[in-house]
């Protein structure tokens, strides 16, 4: 009998009993999650965002003419629904501004929460002005926390202050890291997701944000069936949230806190 291949073969596995590495080092985790934005204006191509493999997460505007039928299909789809909440610079009838009273703000999110059903989140639409409002941002949090929602910072501007009051509030939340389609050519969308897939291998997870343009989802279903040969798990925003513990990645703050 051949000693040697045994006796190899017994100490890596002493090795791995006791947590020392082995010859070949263990993948990192790399975790990938998505948002669609600025859903319920057009039912067919929205439908195709429904069809997507995985779990995508489905944020439905609520001043679209379609907002609540979507948010039911979307339900029933088994996909995770989200408010997607109008913030100043947005306009309408929902849209959040800093010149509104509380009182006022809650009544735009009471009508908003009544439009789109099935929510389990919310995320900002624009907001670049509204969500550097502290004192408001505080306000939300608190009222998402009380309805048992988490929140998404879309991080549309780099004086948010969103993030880091739900993190304050201890409110289940995360913040998006990459816009797939600010340039809505394909090869623009396929780098930006490329970019993602290399962010969340160098820090465990990346939080990806996109909107129905027909670009978009073509990228979507080409490139999302490859995934998990690539060593990405693809997993839903619920799931991210779990993953990060409410910390900030680097891109968005030290020490896990936001700034």
């Amino acid at each position: 009998m051949r000693l040697a291949p045994i006796l190899s073969l017994l100490c890596c596995l002493a090795g791995a009993a006791h947590g020392l590495p082995a010859d070949t080092e263990a993948p990192h985790k790399a975790y990938l999650s998505l948002i669609i934005d600025d859903l319920g204006q057009n039912l067919p191509r929205d439908r195709r965002v429904l069809a997507l493999p995985g779990p995508v997460a489905t944020a439905v505007m609520p001043d679209t003419p379609h907002a609540t039928e979507f948010a039911r299909e979307a339900h029933r789809a088994g996909k995770i629904v989200m408010l997607h909440m109008p913030m100043d610079p947005a306009t309408g009838p929902f849209a959040w501004h800093p010149d509104l009273p509380l009182e006022e703000l809650e009544k735009r999110l009471n009508a908003a929460f009544k439009a789109v059903p099935y929510t389990s989140g919310l995320n900002n639409h624009m907001g670049s002005r509204m969500t550097a409002e502290p004192r408001a941002m505080a306000w939300l949090m608190a009222d998402l926390q009380r309805r048992h929602k988490f929140f998404v910072d879309s991080r549309t501007s780099a004086s948010t202050a969103a993030a880091a009051e739900a993190q304050k509030t201890g409110l289940a939340s995360v913040s998006r890291d990459v816009f797939l389609d600010d340039e809505r050519t394909e090869s623009a969308i396929f780098t930006q997701l490329q970019t993602a897939i290399s962010l969340a291998r160098k820090q465990g997870s990346a939080v990806m944000i996109g909107h129905p343009y027909p670009q978009t989802l073509a990228v979507l279903e080409r490139e999302l069936p490859k995934l998990k040969a690539q060593g990405i798990d693809w997993i839903d925003i619920k799931l991210m949230i779990s993953v990060r513990g409410n910390r900030a990645m680097a891109g968005h703050g030290k020490d896990g806190v936001y700034r």
